[in-house]
């Protein structure tokens, strides 16, 4: 078969795994690497520490005192062009090669480095001084002195430090006691992980039961602590005490953990200090992001090495021309001094400055409220983005979890049969027969005692399985004991790590069982009847990225039965519960409908079986080695045949207005991925309804395939359709890159569009990376949670989306939204505008350079190729900052079309994506423009100047500044009133310079109207020919618009009538695009055999993008 894919490995390079390896060597100490070893901690006696540990004192500084100036001029001057403008500088001290006084090179110099200097200044100074807040700090310490105040800088390993409520915890520390009566504390992590919910954790149990934190001090207990690493969300120790009868050992987990950076949310803790400084968990998860370059600055240093090329050139050539005479080689150094300004000194400063305004329009936007720029040097970006990659639950979606459906095998619950739940609950805890036998039961009730006991067995159930914790608030203060005591419903808010699981116990709540309290060790449910019912929480098996599912072990206080509830994804859950010929069926089911599913089950344990498994429970928690293998294998050794009770569906709804952005994107050109951890039926589901895949598109669900062979053929059949979306899990996803990378990307980027589920955070990254290496096209990543952080920072630009996951993602970002529909507005207007302004910023600032080094070129070789300057002191450097900065760099605020056309036609975004504003084509003919108009200026003032030599130079340079503020007049497309105001002050600094150029300019002459005459005329000749391009340009784009719009009218499948008003109606009653305009009074009429009559384009798109719009309002939800 011709088009099949040949069976041949794809052999890709090595890639290093990117862990660090601390202590490898022996200069690992001396670099700050640290030689990290597990420790052995004594409680409240520091001086029995084993080792030196590092001062506690955060320092996020770059430099000190010593290094500031040398690392800052090393940094500066470490680039080619920055450091050939130094030795250009420094080559005037040489008196062979000076031509003109220093100040014309120190000068400009000296500005870039004074600004670059600053700037870092600032930077520093303001670290430092959050530095010195942090390290200031005054925490309480308990010693045998009493409690005594220190400074965080002063913490060391081993302290006993006081915490309280709404206080940072100042280093790593291990939970020792609270004063919070249920015997654990929230933490707020939201500094540390950037997840918004609060953790739970809970103190060591022996320390706790102390009657005062003073005994702390009076028992001699320590504890064993892993070596420090970068994951904070695990952690291996044990605590000792050695005094005990008998001997107390505890196993320490991540729950008995306060990680510095961290903030205590409720009541007072005391803990002992195991990491400081450079160990803590906070500072080495503190890593530079990757420094991302951008492709337009790319490109402006290639253009910058042309022009040093043509300088080397032209700077030869005029050597030559004089036969390499005399000492050739001191005069190619004088013409390389003498045309320099070839390449522009001051370019890299304008650009800068300009995207640090790009980035300051994006922040003050207000119709994206909220949106941040974190990187500030890559906003043009935004303007050239072929692929964006986005995840769904969070960005496109609300997360914002609602029960829809609760399916037991037999009958299924949705939204309107929750009263029928409800009576079911509440009968279960009324009804006499509820507690007899079956076969007791009479007959008529054996069937609705069935259907009863199985709903409350599954609400029961869901009401247990979870991390989801009351917390009760009175006036603003959280008051745990006295609202507990009332179970007061009005002041009680769940607090949990997962929206999913506060849906759940708000759903049980709602049909009558609530959760009512929780702490440590047991869990309070309030029947519809009042009843609390009290259970003892006996282990708990948090949730996982790896296995994906949660258990608790309980015991009901009133019966002394133990049960393991168990809930999780249907994926591993169905290898755990008993056999069922419904699970895999209706996961499906639901999952098309959009929601997620959870599979709930339990486990009856007599107590022999508990006391089995809790003993080697116990033994693997208090291994150091391997522990997370042990611990594991022994749960799994309980998680067999278990009873499947129920499913449960959640739906998330989409963000606001998510729909027309994806429209928006799709016809800009931007193809857009989803990259999701769901289900694929849910990942289908939600693209169809966001109409990411639209429901004229066939849809490829890649067959599930786990061998080489099975690759090859799924391939094969895919490549075999056209113009249609992929879906693919992540599991084939990991095939196909392994065997046949280079056949499945090319493949994939041809889709329209391309849903990745089941998809790892590791795995989301890859397709990006893969993206940018296959296709050298620009990609961005938008997310919101802690899995979406690598795929953002591989990508060229990052979005993060501020959501109910917390600020991780935003954090690691380069921008921050709010939203997901902001990006629509971010990408057309702030993108573009950025890009379209950039180009323009860079070529004028080019051609300001090249047209007097022009003028020089065509000086010196009239006057038998001399190496003297035509201009000196102060006139070289008023050309490029005081004369013509103002106006150039107002090129920032220019626009060619409002931001609500840009919204209204993305069509306008594609030319951005062939790089046309910033091209080898544009280069070449702004370079000719500048030969052009530097060769007219100064012929026309050789030919004109008469006798005086300094005519030559004040009718050539005003003529220069005046091209150079026309050009900006002729270029502008919208006026700003700052851009006037840049060219007047310009011009009125140059005028009343003029009388202070005694040196260089006759006074007397600028006043006579010989010298106005001959200006006005080189300056008319030299703008003529950029006139009429800009008005042929012009004439062109309108005919090109108009042809468009007739285009898009004559494509539209139907007969169009109505007056050119926009007024649109559709019927409803035709398909999706079957539009029909009533007339609604007097107008022209347009038919698609007659076609439209003669109006402007701009009516004709505004009517066809009306049509569009009404296209889009009557198609159908899908899904």
């Amino acid at each position: 078969m011709a088009d099949n894919i040949p069976l041949q490995p794809v052999r890709r390079p090595k890639r290093h795994d990117g862990k660090h390896r601390h202590g490898c060597c022996p200069w690992s100490r001396c670099c700050g690497m640290g030689d990290f070893r597990p420790r052995t901690v004594w409680l409240g006696h520091p001086e029995k520490r084993e080792q030196r540990y590092p001062r506690n004192v955060i320092n996020n500084q770059k430099y000190n005192f010593f290094t500031f100036l040398p690392m800052v001029l090393y940094n500066e001057y470490k680039y080619f062009f920055n450091l050939y403008f130094l030795l250009l500088a420094c080559s005037q001290f040489i008196d062979e090669l000076r031509l003109g006084d220093l100040y014309t090179y120190w000068i400009p110099l000296g500005l870039v480095l004074i600004i670059t200097v600053v700037r870092e200044a600032v930077e520093e100074i303001r670290c430092y001084l959050r530095d010195k807040e942090v390290n200031s700090q005054i925490y309480s310490k308990l010693s045998t002195r009493g409690t005594v105040k220190v400074k965080s800088s002063g913490i060391q390993v081993g302290d006993l430090i006081i915490v309280e409520k709404n206080q940072r915890v100042p280093a790593d520390m291990i939970f020792l006691r609270t004063s919070e009566r249920n015997g654990s504390c929230f933490l707020r992590t939201d500094q540390l992980d950037g997840e918004t919910d609060w953790k739970l954790r809970l103190p060591v149990a022996c320390t706790q039961r102390l009657p005062t934190a003073a005994d702390l001090l009076q028992i001699r207990s320590y504890v064993y602590a892993e070596e420090p690493n970068i994951d904070i969300h695990n952690f291996i120790g044990t605590f000792t005490r050695e005094d005990g009868d008998p001997p107390v050992n505890e196993s320490l987990s991540i729950e008995n953990t306060l990680w510095a950076s961290t903030v205590v949310a409720s009541g007072t803790v005391v803990g002992v200090v195991i990491y400081t400084g450079k160990e803590l968990r906070s500072v080495m998860n503190t890593s530079n992001p990757k420094h991302k370059v951008g492709l337009f600055d790319l490109e402006v240093n290639c253009l910058t090495k042309i022009l040093f090329g043509a300088l080397v050139v032209v700077s030869l050539a005029m050597v030559a021309l004089q036969h390499f005479a005399g000492r050739w080689y001191l005069q190619i150094f004088r013409f390389l001094l003498l045309f320099s300004n070839i390449v522009p000194i001051s370019l890299r400063v304008n650009l800068d400055m300009g995207k640090m305004v790009f980035s300051w329009m994006i922040k003050k936007d207000s119709k994206i409220p909220g949106t941040l720029v974190r990187a500030s040097t890559i906003p043009e970006q935004l303007g050239r983005i072929s692929y964006l990659l986005t995840d769904k639950t969070g960005t496109l979606t609300q997360n914002e979890m609602v029960f829809r459906r609760l399916h037991l095998g037999t009958v299924a619950y949705g939204m309107d049969s929750m009263d029928e739940v409800q009576s079911h609950v509440f009968s279960a805890y009324t009804q006499p027969t509820h507690d007899l036998p079956a076969s007791r039961a009479p007959a008529a009730t054996k069937v609705r005692k069935t259907i009863i006991s199985r709903v409350h067995e599954a609400v029961k159930a869901i009401a247990l399985v979870h991390n989801v914790t009351p917390v009760y608030e009175s006036n603003g203060v959280t008051d745990q004991a006295e609202a507990e005591q009332h179970y007061e419903d009005t002041c009680r808010v769940y607090q949990a790590s997962s929206p999913d699981e506060v849906s759940l116990v708000q759903w049980t709540e709602s049909v009558g069982l609530t959760l009512v309290g929780r702490d440590q060790s047991s869990m309070q449910l309030r029947t519809p009847t009042g009843q609390i019912l009290n259970f003892t929480i006996l282990q708990i098996f948090p949730f996982t990225y790896e296995s994906k599912r949660m258990g608790i072990i309980v015991r009901d206080e009133s019966t002394g039965e133990i049960t393991f509830y168990m809930k999780g994804a249907d994926v591993v859950m169905a290898g755990i519960v008993q056999y069922n010929d419904w699970l895999e069926e209706e996961c499906g089911n639901m999952a098309r409908e959009g929601l997620r599913v959870l599979v709930v089950s339990k486990k009856s344990l007599t107590e022999e079986q508990y006391q089995d498994f809790e003993a080697r429970y116990v033994q693997a928690k208090l291994s150091v080695h391997d522990r997370s293998l042990k611990v594991a294998t022994v749960i799994e050794s309980l998680e067999m045949e278990m009873e499947l009770l129920c499913l449960t569906g959640v739906e998330d709804q989409l963000q606001t207005d998510v729909r027309p952005t994806l429209e928006i994107l799709r016809n800009a050109g931007i193809k857009v991925w989803m990259l999701t951890g769901d289900k694929l039926e849910t990942a289908t589901c939600t693209a169809k309804n966001a109409h990411l895949i639209t429901r004229n598109q066939d849809i490829h669900i890649f067959r599930p395939v786990t061998t080489r062979g099975e690759a090859h053929l799924e391939l094969n059949a895919f490549r075999r359709k056209h113009d249609c979306a992929l879906v693919i899990s992540g599991d084939s996803l990991e095939v196909c890159l392994k065997y046949y990378e280079y056949e499945f990307m090319e493949l994939a980027c041809q889709c329209p569009a391309v849903v990745c589920c089941r998809c790892t955070p590791t795995q989301k990254a890859q397709i990006v990376r893969l993206l940018q290496e296959r296709t050298g096209k620009l990609t961005c990543a938008v997310g919101d949670g802690g899995n979406d952080v690598s795929m953002i920072q591989e990508a060229d630009c990052g979005v993060g989306v501020e959501g109910k996951e917390g600020k991780q993602a935003s954090l690691a970002a380069d921008f921050s939204v709010t939203q997901f529909k902001h990006l629509g507005r971010l990408l057309m207007v702030h993108g573009r505008n950025s890009y379209k302004r950039s180009a323009a910023l860079s070529q004028f600032v080019i051609h300001r350079s090249l047209c007097i080094s022009t003028m020089q070129a065509v000086f010196s070789s009239v006057f038998y190729f001399a190496s003297v300057p035509l201009y000196q002191g102060f006139l070289v450097i008023g050309y490029t900052t005081i004369y013509t900065m103002f106006p150039v760099f107002s090129l920032v605020l220019d626009k060619d079309v409002k931001s609500e056309v840009a919204m209204l036609y993305p069509e306008l975004y594609k030319d951005l994506l062939k790089g046309r504003p910033l091209s080898f084509k544009t280069f070449l003919i702004w370079v000719l423009i500048s030969i052009y108009q530097g060769s007219i200026i100064m012929y026309g003032a050789l030919l004109l100047f008469e006798s005086e030599f300094v005519h030559i130079v004040a009718i050539s340079f005003t003529s220069l500044i005046l091209t150079e503020l026309l050009m900006v007049a002729l270029t502008i497309q919208t006026w700003h009133w700052l851009m006037i105001v840049g060219e007047l002050l310009s011009l009125a600094c140059y005028a009343a310079s003029l009388v202070f150029m005694h040196d260089f300019i006759d006074v007397y002459f600028i006043t006579t109207v010989s010298f106005l005459w001959k200006v006005t005329v080189i300056t008319l000749l030299g703008n003529i020919v950029h006139a009429a391009s800009q008005w042929n340009r012009a004439r062109q784009t309108e005919r090109g618009r108009e042809r468009e719009a007739v285009d898009m009218l004559q494509n539209t499948p139907q007969t169009v009538t109505g007056p050119l008003t926009g007024a649109v109606h559709a019927d409803d009653t035709m398909e999706p695009c079957g539009i029909h305009i009533q007339p609604s009074g007097q107008g022209d009429h347009i038919n698609k055999a007659t076609g439209p009559p003669p109006v402007s384009w701009r009516t004709l798109l505004l009517h066809s993008w009306a049509l569009r719009s009404a296209c889009a309002s009557v198609s159908p939800p899908i899904g």
